[in-house]
């Protein structure tokens, strides 16, 4: 290992949360400070919000039915590409007609 290179490694680091709470972590750096520890994040304290998933998903089959509902009132791509085909073959005959 190349001597110099390396930052210097401290075992007990000391780390400082907003809310007060301190702890020792190992760190290249003495002193860290946070916002957000176990102590005080939502999901380690209990009071985290839950998401109403029902509601979403509720949505999502509405959002669904929705596209099937519009999906058969459009016409297909077949139905396109075959009814400009006939135009188009309706076009050649009359100008070999002509």
């Amino acid at each position: 290992m190349k001597k110099d290179i390396h930052p210097k490694y401290y075992a007990h680091a000391k780390v400082t949360c907003s809310c007060g709470h301190t702890f020792t972590v190992g760190s290249t750096q003495k002193e860290l400070h946070v916002e957000i520890c176990s102590r005080c994040h939502p999901f380690y304290t209990g009071k985290q919000k839950l998401i109403d998933a029902a509601g979403r998903v509720e949505r999502y089959k509405r959002m669904i039915k929705k596209g099937k509902m519009a999906a058969k009132t459009r016409k297909g791509k077949k139905v396109k590409r075959v009814k400009r085909a006939k135009k188009k073959g309706e076009s050649k005959n009359k100008k070999r007609n002509k």
